[in-house]
């Protein structure tokens, strides 16, 4: 679980001020191996072959653990890979870091990316089913309806006193509601006339 979380840093980011004005593609590396950047594992080849000043491009000939410079945009943008070395032509990609105008983020994984879409969308209807059902209303003589809430600061203080009144009480069913509600009792009767029960004189 330590080992995944540490993987996983996508909450933090890390800039060195000194440097931002300086970055470019032949100091990235350097600037990305600073003791005080989190995402830097210092049990890396990199670190082996800084310790030894050998050439960056012995990398391809040891295995282990490596971060190389995969993508430039300069000067904004830069992408490091961090992958173990099996080969010198196979290789394993771990993860990926931008420094953007100098910063250092950790890019998030697609499984991680679509879960995050997916939870704010579903959080969002959530709110939005929520919010819709808070306004619905029902009566049985009335049936459904929508009540929407007019804001406080629009409507002035009497107003909202006497609308708060006229909501405690319940308004009375109509005539034409009465009246719609015996037709339709009516054509039920005529359609499933009540059964007489026989009753058995003893």
């Amino acid at each position: 679980m330590a080992a995944d979380l540490a993987e996983n840093q996508y909450g933090i980011s890390w800039h060195d001020s000194a440097w931002i004005p300086i970055l470019n593609p032949e100091n990235v590396l350097e600037y990305f191996s600073q003791r005080t950047n989190p995402f830097y594992d210092r049990t890396c080849n990199n670190e082996m072959i800084k310790m030894q000043r050998l050439d960056m491009s012995q990398l391809a000939m040891m295995q282990g653990l490596e971060y190389i410079l995969l993508h430039v945009q300069h000067p904004i943008l830069f992408i490091i890979r961090k992958q173990h070395r099996h080969s010198p032509n196979q290789v394993t990609a771990l993860a990926d870091y931008y420094i953007l105008a100098g910063v250092v983020y950790q890019c998030p994984d697609l499984g991680s990316l679509v879960n995050s879409r997916m939870l704010s969308v579903l959080h969002n209807l959530t709110s939005a089913f929520d919010e819709a059902f808070s306004y619905a209303r029902y009566h049985p003589s009335k049936g459904y309806w929508w009540e929407f809430k007019e804001s406080e600061s629009k409507v002035p203080q009497d107003n909202v006193k006497k609308s708060k009144k006229e909501k405690s009480k319940t308004a009375p069913s109509s005539l034409f509601q009465r009246q719609h509600v015996d037709l339709l009792l009516e054509e039920l009767i005529k359609k499933f006339p009540p059964q007489r029960v026989k009753v058995k004189r003893l």
